[in-house]
């Protein structure tokens, strides 16, 4: 009987080969190599282009003409620094953003030399490319020399029949002088040879790949936008996802006012002027309408309370997040065991977040984890607030499925907090809220 096809054998028995016998074929091997390759020429290029324009410019710098040719020479680094972004991301696989732009102060020649000499982006460009052009000649040279003498030692015992045939010797030269000479031209010694070109074959990606770390922070480092550019960046984003959550907050409000109290308190206002319509002449029908009035009126207020509670409960304002987890957990209809060690109070914000992720989790393990127990932990850690919620439940949850965990890991981000998730197929489910602590 055949053995049935499985997709995985393939990469089963892809992986019976050892990563290091593996590594000199693989594609990462070959892009690195070719990452290496044609680095020193564009090093060259962009040293000389550096070297050359910085020079005359500060040479000229006595005349007004050395501050256009200096701004000139900051140009082309980072046109050299955009085909190095782009290098970097074929055939390293490094994506590094597009630094900030230029934003000159006005119209007009002036202010864009201004700008360009004040940019920190224009500046880290040429320091790559004075930085960049030795390291480019010594990852060349020892790259190219362990390739080549790597692969031409390894395949020497197929090769080796040419010196005898054309070269009028028997083999390789290792050693030789006006008496004596010594060859590669017998079986051990070119067994050897290529055992030795093994080495250097299955030695070289590895160190491609020290090599080209090095470049890869290069490239991070002086090439991308700068920390405080993609700090600010991030807080746009921040502040967008705080905006975007604040306008979906109050949607989702104004739906469950409208769909829920609003239309209880429409219907209760109707059964009341029926009721007293009919009071004097049909009593009895008067008062079962009340009746049902006073119990729309109970179930009104339970829903306006629940909103309220999803929206900031009053006892986590009154007594804090002690209090205000324990009345979630008790609501939530898998037994939690809590545990909360808070020295003081956080800042109201992240005390709100903190409950509302809490709430959230809790909600999701009822609805969905057919879980038997959970437990809930929130404790202080030195620099973050951490709360850790665990069940013993089927697992599986993911957050780019389109749950709502995927808007609890944004409304963290917001306040530079984070959410981790491992949830195996099977269980348990362990998610983890981290917070900055903020009193």
């Amino acid at each position: 009987m055949a053995t049935p096809y499985t997709p995985y054998r393939e990469e089963r028995d892809h992986h019976r080969v050892p990563a290091a016998l593996r590594a000199p074929l693989e594609t990462r091997t070959w892009r690195e190599l070719g990452y290496v390759l044609t680095g020193l020429p564009v090093a060259i290029a962009l040293f000389v282009w550096a070297v050359t324009m910085v020079s005359l410019g500060a040479g000229l710098l006595v005349t007004f003409v050395g501050v256009p040719v200096l701004a000139l020479a900051l140009v082309g680094c980072r046109g050299f620094g955009a085909l190095e972004r782009a290098r970097a991301r074929g055939l390293l696989k490094v994506r590094v953003a597009t630094p900030e732009p230029l934003r000159p102060g006005g119209p007009g020649l002036l202010p864009w030399l201004g700008a360009v000499l004040k940019s920190g982006s224009s500046w880290r460009h040429l320091v790559y490319a004075l930085v960049h052009f030795p390291w480019a000649v010594f990852s060349f040279s020892v790259a190219i020399s362990f390739w080549t003498y790597g692969w031409a030692l390894l395949t020497y015992p197929l090769w080796f029949w040419v010196f005898p045939m054309w070269a009028g010797q028997g083999g390789i030269q290792v050693y030789g002088d006006a008496h004596h000479s010594v060859y590669l031209d017998n079986p051990f010694e070119i067994t050897v040879t290529a055992l030795i070109g093994l080495v250097f074959t299955l030695v070289t990606p590895w160190l491609l790949r020290g090599l080209t770390t090095v470049d890869r922070l290069l490239v991070r480092g002086l090439l991308g936008p700068s920390r405080l550019t993609a700090r600010v960046e991030e807080l746009e984003s921040d502040r967008g996802v705080v905006v975007d959550t604040a306008a979906a907050d109050l949607r989702r409000i104004e739906r469950d006012l409208h769909d829920g109290a609003q239309a209880r308190l429409v219907n209760l206002a109707m059964g009341l002027g029926l009721a007293k319509e009919k009071l004097h002449h049909d009593p009895e029908t008067a008062a079962r309408m009340v009746e049902e009035a006073h119990g729309e009126v109970k179930t009104a207020l339970k829903e306006l309370r629940d909103l309220a509670r999803g929206i900031h409960p009053a006892v986590l304002t009154d007594r804090g997040l002690d209090a205000a987890l324990s009345a979630i957990a008790t609501r939530c209809t898998v037994p939690v065991t809590l545990t909360v060690d808070l020295p003081t109070r956080p800042a109201p914000a992240i005390e709100g977040i903190t409950y509302y992720t809490a709430s959230e989790l809790l909600q999701n393990i009822s609805k969905h984890s057919h879980a038997h127990h959970a437990t809930l932990d929130l404790r202080h850690t030195p620099h973050h607030l951490t709360l850790q919620i665990t069940d013993d439940g089927i697992g599986g949850a993911d957050p780019t499925h389109g749950s709502g965990l995927a808007g609890l890991t944004e409304r963290l981000g917001a306040v530079d907090g984070i959410l981790t998730i491992d949830s195996p197929p099977g269980g348990p489910t362990v998610v983890t809220a981290e917070l900055p602590w903020r009193t």
